[in-house]
């Protein structure tokens, strides 16, 4: 039992590890994007905002991969 947690938090981890990648990467080329074709302010401003919510979705991830290693280990 515990090899299959230790290989479903190892999945997770991969996932917010992507996540975050993703989210910066996609965050980064949006700015240079949006500053090269003139897009309004209002549009960084909703880019920052999407990306902000990936970065609480990840470490709120984090968070339960930790709390879920931690039981496991006390088992």
């Amino acid at each position: 039992m515990a090899r299959k947690t230790d290989q479903e938090i190892a999945r997770q981890g991969r996932i917010v590890a992507l996540v975050i990648a993703g989210a910066m990467l996609l965050w980064m080329g949006a700015q240079v994007l949006g500053a090269q074709l003139g897009l309004p302010p209002r549009f960084a401003f909703l880019i920052d905002l999407l990306a902000l919510a990936a970065f609480v979705w990840a470490f709120v991830n984090i968070f339960w991969i930790w709390r879920k290693r931690r039981d496991s280990e006390g088992q």
